[in-house]
């Protein structure tokens, strides 16, 4: 049995069954590391198939109601059934979204970085309109964030760096990774002309302890510099901010948002790890130059989104052709429409293969 064709309870049922057979082995212990790392698949699993066992039952009990309100001509069943029937719908798309979170990684935290590109002050302003539209979707979806590294320039920010934190905050947040364009009557030309403005968002996995990425001291420079924009008085007295660059790829990093050059460090080798990993994953699989968004030129023609303030209003995904004529919803972080219809998307074309 599968539900919505995407969910096949009984072959996670015969997994979850494999790995805790396993588990009572001789020898099981032998080998610590793959045993947890079993038993951590195990409770994943179970994890999963859990919210859709209490769905299917839910819904039994449901159409039980149903039927006896039916039989009886029990009118006064109405609304509570109607009331019910959309709750489990909610439940049900959230649970089939989760289901389209099925890569490695997809279950981790994140790193989201956002670049200004062509345009000037216009993009910089543009940048600081997609921070604030991401962090209001953080906030909507209940996850922790905080501020890694902040480059402000004329008109709004450069770059920023944003550690999020969450299950399956790498999972959706995958699904904005590109240049977002913005067409606008620009608030900064006094002559009022239309203007269009770039700005790319880059998402990373938080990677976890079971993956490792060998960083040598030999393989890196570490420069140290007083952080710049808001910090108060002290951040910016003190030579707190770090800087590490990779020197074979080239990847350069940073983080400034702690006075303790410590912690800074720290951060900035927790982003390089993640850095390295994609970097490395795109070598192997030889299409480093057309998945790794920041190497793209942040301008025309390159566009996953495209945001039309004047003279209509519109918000487009050139991937999925999913639209909205609320900007100012999606601005506010109403964005999960382009997110979800990506991600079946990239789903669906996977296993058609």
């Amino acid at each position: 049995m599968t539900l919505g064709g995407i969910f096949d309870p009984d072959r996670l049922k015969q997994r979850i069954e494999s790995l805790e057979s396993s588990s009572g082995e001789e020898g099981f212990w032998n080998d610590r590391e793959k045993a947890e790392k079993m038993l951590g698949e195990a409770k994943r699993l179970k994890n999963k198939l859990e919210p859709w066992q209490s769905l299917v039952d839910d819904v039994r009990d449901l159409e039980e109601l149903w039927l006896m309100a039916k039989e009886e001509k029990a009118e006064e069943h109405e609304a509570e059934i109607r009331h019910e029937l959309e709750s489990l719908n909610t439940r049900y798309e959230k649970l089939r979204i989760l289901e389209f979170l099925s890569e490695p990684n997809d279950e981790m935290s994140a790193f989201l970085t956002i670049h200004s590109g062509a345009g000037g002050t216009e993009s910089n302003d543009w940048a600081s309109m997609l921070y604030r539209m991401y962090t209001r979707w953080l906030d909507r979806h209940e996850f922790s964030y905080e501020i890694i590294d902040l480059q402000e320039a004329e008109g709004g920010i450069k770059s920023i760096t944003l550690e999020v934190n969450g299950d399956y905050a790498y999972g959706y947040l995958k699904a904005e990774t590109g240049v977002h364009r913005l067409v606008r009557i620009s608030p900064f030309d006094s002559a009022g002309r239309r203007h269009t403005s770039f700005s790319s968002v880059y998402a990373l996995p938080q990677l976890d302890d079971t993956i490792t990425i060998d960083i040598r001291p030999e393989h890196v420079r570490i420069d140290t510099f007083r952080a710049g924009g808001a910090g108060g008085q002290h951040i910016n007295k003190t030579d707190s901010a770090v800087r590490i660059t990779h020197l074979e790829s080239g990847i350069v990093v940073q983080c400034q948002n702690d006075r303790s050059q410590h912690k800074n460090k720290d951060a900035a080798y927790k982003m390089l790890r993640s850095r390295l990993f994609d970097y490395y994953k795109n070598e192997q699989e030889k299409e480093r130059e057309k998945t790794a968004v920041e190497k793209k030129d942040i301008s025309w023609g390159s566009q996953i989104r495209s945001y039309v303030f004047q003279p209509y209003t519109l918000v487009k995904d050139n991937r999925t052709k999913v639209e909205s004529g609320n900007i100012q919803a999606v601005m506010d972080g109403d964005i999960d429409r382009f997110i979800e219809a990506w991600l079946k998307d990239s789903w669906m074309a996977k296993h058609q293969q």
